[in-house]
C-alpha cells in the first residue's frame, strides 16, 4: 500500500464516526494547548524579569541587611541594620577602589492623593546618584539633586502610571501639588515609563530625597536605610566590588567571614536565582500539562481498541483477500498518528491563543509581559503529541494485525 492510500483509508475511517474522532482528538488539543501556554508563559515571564534585572545595569551591587542561610548558621545572633555610614564607608577609594557609585535608599508604602484622587503607592526616598545606578531618566522636570536632600525639601519625581491615576495625565505636571499621607510634595520630575514586570510595575512610585523620606513620612529614627545600591566600576569589577562591600560592612559590623548579618547580591546572582526560579516553576508547569498528554493518548488508544473490535470481520475479509499483516498494522499505527498530530496542530493554535489572551490579561493588570511561543516548544509538542499517537496505537494496531482470518470471519 502507497503513503497515500494509507492516508486516504485513514481519513474515511476517522471520517465514519466524526463525533468520536473529535473527541478523541479534543485530549490531545487540550495536552498540547497546555503545553505550548505553559512554556510560552514560562519563557516570557523569565525573558521579562531577565529584561528588568539587565535594565538596571550588570555592574550594580544590592546590599540587604540579614544574611542568606541565617536558620542554617546559628553563629548569626543579632542582626545590625544597615546605616548612612555604611553607605558612606563603600565610597572611600582607597579600601573599595572597584566602587563607582552607592546609594542607600529608603522605601514604604504610602497613600498619594492629588486632584481629588487617591491612591496607594510605593514611596523611595533617595539621594541623587540613584538615578545613575538604577538606570533612572525623567521626561520632563529634573531628578532629585544633592541640594533638595541636604535641604530637606519636600519635593517628589512621580512615576508616569501614578501620575496618569492621580491626574490623568503624565505631562505637564512641574510644579503640581501632591499629598503624601497627608504631606504637601511639589512635583519636580517625571520618570520616564520602564513599563511592567515581573516584579510588578515601576511606573507605580513616587521618589523624594531620602532626608525628606524620614523627616516627613516614616519618622525613622537614627541614619538606618533599607538598602544600599552599589554601582561597580565596570562589569568586569563587579566580583571585586562585591568583596570589596563585603570586607568593609564586615569590619564596620564586627561580624567574622561566615558570619556575615548581611546580604551582597549582584545583577547577575538576582539573575541566576530568578531563572531558576522560573525555569523550576516552567518545569513543573510543563509536566502537569504532560499528564493530559498521557490521558488523550489513554484515549486514543482505547478507542483504537474500540475500532479494532467493531472492525473485527472487515480485518478478516481484507486478510482472506491478500491484506498482509504488515498492512493492517500500517492501517491503524495511521489512524492513531493522524488522530493525534490534528490534536497537536489544533493544539498548538490554541495554546498560541491562550498565551496571546494571558499576555493581555497582565498587561491589563499592570504587569506585562510577552509569551514567547518559541520553535522548540511547537516542535517539543508536535513530536510529543505524534510519540503519543505511535506508542498508544502500537497495541491495538497489532492487536488488529495478529487476527486470524477464519476467527475474524466467524466474529460477530
Amino acid at each position: 500500500m502507497s503513503f497515500l492510500q494509507v492516508l486516504i483509508e485513514a481519513l474515511e475511517s476517522l471520517n465514519g464516526n466524526k463525533l468520536r474522532s473529535g473527541l478523541t482528538i479534543l485530549g490531545i488539543v487540550i495536552g498540547v494547548a497546555a503545553v505550548i501556554a505553559m512554556l510560552a508563559i514560562g519563557q516570557g515571564a523569565q525573558d521579562s524579569i531577565t529584561n528588568t534585572i539587565n535594565s538596571t545595569g550588570v555592574n550594580v551591587l544590592y546590599v540587604f541587611a540579614g544574611a542568606r542561610g541565617n536558620r542554617e548558621n546559628p553563629t548569626v545572633r543579632n542582626v545590625r541594620p544597615l546605616t548612612m555610614d555604611d553607605a558612606q564607608a563603600l565610597i572611600d577609594p582607597i579600601a573599595a577602589p572597584s566602587v563607582k557609585a552607592v546609594a542607600p535608599v529608603i522605601s514604604d508604602n504610602v497613600t498619594a492623593a492629588a486632584a481629588g484622587q487617591t491612591t496607594g503607592t510605593t514611596a523611595n526616598g533617595v539621594t541623587a546618584n540613584y538615578a545613575a545606578i538604577r538606570n533612572q531618566s525623567v521626561t520632563e522636570g529634573e531628578f532629585i539633586s544633592d541640594d533638595q536632600q541636604n535641604g530637606h525639601r519636600q519635593v517628589a519625581v512621580i512615576g508616569p502610571d501614578l501620575a496618569d491615576t492621580l491626574f490623568g495625565r503624565h505631562t505637564e505636571l512641574v510644579g503640581e501639588s501632591i499629598r503624601l499621607d497627608g504631606q504637601p510634595f511639589t512635583i519636580v520630575g517625571v520618570l520616564a515609563a520602564k513599563g511592567g514586570s515581573s516584579f510588578g510595575s515601576a511606573d507605580n512610585q513616587v521618589i523624594v530625597p531620602l532626608s525628606t523620606m524620614r523627616d516627613r513620612l516614616i519618622h525613622r529614627n537614627g541614619n538606618n536605610v533599607d538598602t544600599i545600591y552599589v554601582q561597580a566600576a565596570s562589569a568586569e569589577t563587579t566580583t571585586s566590588a562585591s568583596d570589596e562591600v563585603s570586607a568593609i560592612i564586615r569590619a564596620r559590623h564586627r561580624t567574622a567571614a561566615g558570619a556575615d548579618d548581611f546580604t551582597v547580591f549582584s545583577s547577575a546572582d538576582l539573575l541566576q536565582t530568578a531563572s531558576s526560579v522560573t525555569g523550576i516553576l516552567t518545569i513543573f508547569l510543563g509536566g502537569v500539562a504532560g499528564i493530559s498528554l498521557l490521558v488523550g493518548g489513554i484515549g486514543i488508544m482505547n478507542i483504537m481498541l474500540v475500532s479494532v473490535a467493531e472492525r473485527t470481520r472487515e480485518i478478516g475479509l481484507r486478510k482472506a483477500l491478500g491484506a498482509r499483516k504488515r498492512d493492517i498494522l500500517t492501517q491503524f499505527l495511521a489512524e492513531s498518528l493522524l488522530l493525534s498530530l490534528l490534536g497537536g496542530f489544533i493544539g498548538i493554535a490554541l495554546g498560541w491563543t491562550i498565551s496571546i489572551i494571558i499576555e493581555q490579561f497582565a498587561a491589563a493588570s499592570g504587569t506585562a509581559f510577552s509569551a514567547v511561543v518559541s520553535l522548540g516548544a511547537i516542535l517539543l509538542a508536535t513530536s510529543f503529541s505524534a510519540a503519543i499517537g505511535l506508542f498508544f496505537g502500537i497495541y491495538p494496531a497489532n492487536r488488529a494485525a495478529s487476527l486470524q482470518p477464519v476467527e475474524a470471519l466467524r466474529y460477530e
